[in-house]
């Protein structure tokens, strides 16, 4: 299948944003609308940080691993995701890009390795739900750093 790319600039340096997301905690803050239940493991940011998570998209229920497999401050952060009873492999990368005028530009890819039949025959519209789904966890990014950043320089 092929991947689905999303983005949105920030007027965050690529430095508070990497900083932000390399803490697997925080994922919880702008992804909660589909991804529930969060239950931590391993180290709290950086590789091998985990996170087992219930997530609901299309009407379908499934766990989900994302660890932690690459990082690379400012710049990189790349997650391993498992479900579907293993039957679904994939990566989230998330790159940061410093912005001439300033800020940064976040852009978070998934691509699957694997996917279940049911996934690759329906994929224009497993791609178009996904689409959708992190095009609103880009909103509430750009919301909750403004959160987080604001809170920090007090």
């Amino acid at each position: 299948m092929k991947s689905v790319t999303v983005s949105i600039d920030v007027p965050q340096t690529p430095a508070q944003v990497y900083d932000f997301l390399d803490v697997m905690a925080h994922h919880e803050r702008f992804t909660d609308h589909y991804l529930t239940d969060w239950r931590y493991d391993g180290p709290g940011r950086g590789i091998g940080s985990r996170a087992t998570v219930t997530a609901a998209l299309g009407g379908v229920k499934s766990d989900v691993i994302i660890e932690v497999v690459e990082a690379e401050a400012p710049r990189r952060i790349v997650e391993r995701n498992i479900s579907a009873a293993g039957r679904r492999l994939a990566h989230g990368t998330y790159t940061i890009e410093p912005l001439s005028t300033g800020g940064s530009r976040i852009s978070f890819t998934y691509a699957w390795t694997r996917a279940p039949l049911a996934e690759r025959l329906l994929a224009p519209a497993v791609r178009a739900t996904m689409r959708r789904a992190n095009h609103t966890v880009m909103r509430r990014l750009a919301a909750e750093l403004a959160r987080h950043v604001s809170a920090a320089s007090c």
